[in-house]
């Protein structure tokens, strides 16, 4: 059908063979030798490239005061009663133990243990209901180095305060203790993602076998797609893992646990493409093998083309700056091209070799003469006929539809919030609750102002008379250098949208107050807060990159499949409609069935790139089968016969899709849930609305002049 198809060649038993068997040994020799993906990822403690504004702030300070910067851990202990002398004996303790036997990385504690009471009532909270120490470790720690950190602290506290103190519920009365802070933060985010890795394939396991039971009712027919992704997953883990290890590539758990749903929504997928019309094949032809031969010859070329597609859509995210979208490239364009290549290989072969039993109990028999063999199901065929007959009704009222769940988009809240995309009981995110409540939010992560050059007393006093500032302190200073590095404590959330846009005018205080008397002062910011600020501007930078990489990419690779000009632009234009209805629809399932006040500012352009990818998967599935019946035909009869052949197989392959994504949701991690609910909701508008409705309603409308300039 087209210039770059693959040749079909018999498959005979000893090619069968071999192809099962190599996949076998390829995946069984790659585990036996090189490392599992996720023994291999990297969790940092920090997404930012060395390049942002942040990170070279971070850098100049952990310069100019090395014993002053670093990543700090706050330790929590609370009581509701009041701190009692008891509980400051164990505090006092816990603090002596870290000071005698430093934790991994750990660089500074105060002697809180040798102060006198009077003094070390200056680190409890006004209402002596709370105390709080900071335990400082290296700025440059791994986060491998700060999970064995956090872990020590935690031993430290169970000999010294009591594993109830770590236990006890919120309310409950007695004392508490938590360890929080960006080290506390980041190693309970690690722990979520490790944690939820194993959960996720299991369910998403289940579900597929489930899904596939019911829509094929064959035992058999259940178990291919979880052998053939299960090969692909295999083969992809270890070539990552050897990649990660000797070629330093770098992901983290996130990709991994993305990873996995990926492969499990687009490998089913192929395989259902390919056992539809092997199924349909076996109904015409006497012999199996022949009915392979056919099945393959029209399904192979669009399998591969679907995940040339995919694969060059997610490289493009190789142009993003943010670690986050920058390391989802690789991993997920090389696990789709590898799913794709078992899918025209390792799949052929394994359901060649079973034959019509793979369909037991519902074997297809050889009816050639049956109007069932010829004709697809009856709602397959209404859907064909209803969008050529009524094409201009169904495109106009699709595109309104569409465009209606659009007008949502201008309401949608995005955040940059770390601590509320985490559960409300994760350990460091009660302790900064309780942080919050006894002290102040921006205890939790203080702003780093690094001054040079300047008046440092008059900057203090300057950023002091921010309405957004709760207490500024002077950490430490050099006069040789004129050099002084301040702490700013916010009255927000430090890792709010309040706390970012606080630093302009903190910055602007800092320099103003520097360089009163004629100082030539400058100004570095530094800390979470500033971080988050890079990460939300380098995000924003990604989208406006991305977004015409990718689409420029699946418009070009369309281009080059249907040889067509037109066809490819209301292909992506109807994706794109798509896309904005699914974002518009998952916002208000996220504020008004979740009940969370925003999105996670990752997610439109996570979203963006996986359901324009996929969706031209469908795209390129209904197409290539109107595009192989218009060549005996005319349009409208081409394109109502396309869409009864690839309905019924599109809408199983699109339930499925949607409902592994959706097993993101599942996970206890905000920004999961949320892709999980946007690209489930996309996948299903495309399998219901876009496939059998909009695209052949438009294709049918423009008639010969979809394939302008092909004319055959």
């Amino acid at each position: 059908m087209h210039r770059f198809e693959p040749k079909v060649r018999t498959w005979s038993r000893t090619r069968r063979a071999a192809a099962i068997l190599g996949w076998l040994l390829a995946a069984a020799l790659l585990a036996a030798v090189f490392p599992a993906a996720s023994k291999e990822e990297i969790n940092r403690s920090t997404i930012l490239p060395a390049s942002a504004p942040s990170q070279m702030a971070t850098a100049r300070v952990r310069e100019a005061f090395p014993a002053s910067s670093g990543t700090p851990a706050i330790l929590v202990f609370a009581d509701p009663s009041g701190i009692s002398s008891a509980d400051w004996s164990s505090i006092r303790q816990a603090v002596r133990e870290l000071r005698a036997h430093p934790v991994t990385a750990q660089t500074e504690v105060p002697p809180l243990d040798a102060l006198p009471p009077a003094a070390a009532a200056g680190f409890a909270s006004s209402d002596g209901k709370a105390v709080s120490v900071p335990v400082l470790l290296r700025a440059d720690a791994s986060q491998d180095e700060l999970n064995q950190a956090v872990a020590e602290i935690d031993q430290v506290l169970r000999r010294t305060a009591g594993a109830q103190a770590l236990e006890r519920a919120p309310g409950d009365p007695g004392l508490h203790v938590y360890v929080t802070g960006p080290a506390g933060i980041a190693v309970d985010a690690t722990h979520l993602f490790q944690h939820a890795d194993l959960a996720l394939l299991i369910a998403t396991t289940l579900l597929v076998l489930a899904l596939m039971m019911v829509l094929y009712r064959s035992p058999i027919l259940a178990l291919v797609p979880l052998v053939s992704v299960g090969i692909a997953y295999t083969v992809v883990s270890s070539l990552l893992g050897a990649w990660a290890r000797y070629s330093g590539l770098t992901f983290d758990a996130q990709t991994v646990s993305i990873l996995t749903v990926l492969l499990f929504g687009a490998g089913t997928d192929y395989c259902l493409f390919f056992i539809a019309r092997y199924r349909q094949e076996l109904r015409r032809h006497a012999r199996p093998s022949d009915a392979l031969r056919a099945g393959y010859k029209s399904t192979a070329a669009a399998i591969l083309m679907s995940g040339l597609t995919v694969s060059v859509s997610l490289l493009s995210l190789l142009a993003a700056r943010s670690p986050s979208f920058h390391e989802f490239a690789i991993p997920f364009s090389l696990g789709v091209f590898v799913m794709a290549l078992v899918a025209i290989t390792f799949v052929p072969a394994l359901i060649g070799s079973l034959g019509r039993a793979a369909f037991w109990p519902r074997i297809p028999r050889y009816e050639p003469d049956s109007p069932e063999a010829e004709q697809p199901g009856r709602i397959s065929r209404w859907l064909g006929r209803t969008a050529v007959r009524r094409r201009t009704p169904v495109a106009v009222l699709g595109s309104l539809a569409l465009a209606a769940c659009c007008l949502a988009l201008p309401h949608v809240r995005t955040t940059y919030d770390l601590l509320s995309s985490f559960p409300s009981d994760m350990p460091s995110r009660e302790g900064y609750a309780v942080l919050a409540a006894h002290e102040s939010p921006g205890a939790l992560a203080p702003v780093d102002v690094l001054v040079e050059g300047g008046n440092a007393e008059a900057a203090i006093r300057s950023i002091q008379s921010l309405a957004s500032v709760h207490k500024v302190q002077l950490v430490a200073s050099r006069h040789d250098a004129q050099e002084a590095l301040l702490q700013v404590e916010l009255r927000a959330n430090p890792y709010s949208e309040a706390a970012m846009g606080a630093l302009p005018s903190i910055e602007r205080a800092a320099v103003t107050g520097a360089s009163a008397g004629g100082h030539a002062a400058r100004v570095y910011v530094a800390g979470e807060t500033a971080a988050q600020a890079d990460t939300r501007s380098i995000t924003a930078r990604d989208t406006r990159v991305v977004v015409p990489m990718v689409l420029a990419a699946i418009g070009l690779l369309l281009l080059v499949y249907l040889r067509s000009v037109v066809a490819p632009l209301y292909l992506l234009a109807t994706i794109l409609l798509s896309y904005g209805a699914a974002m518009g629809l998952g916002w208000l399932v996220i504020r008004d069935v979740l009940h969370q006040p925003a999105m996670q500012g990752a997610i439109p352009l996570y979203a963006f790139v996986f359901l324009v990818a996929l969706g031209e998967d469908y795209n390129i599935f209904v197409m290539s089968r109107i595009w192989e019946v218009w060549r005996r035909g005319q349009a409208r009869s081409a394109v109502e016969r396309g869409v009864a052949d690839t309905a019924s197989v599109i809408t199983s392959a699109g339930l499925i899709l949607a409902g592994t994504f959706a097993m993101l949701a599942s996970l206890p991690i905000q920004v999961l849930l949320q892709f999980g609910v946007v690209t489930a909701i996309g996948v299903l508008l495309d399998t219901f609305v876009v496939r059998p409705w909009l695209v052949p309603a438009i294709t049918a409308l423009l008639g010969d002049a979809a394939r302008w300039p092909r004319r055959t």
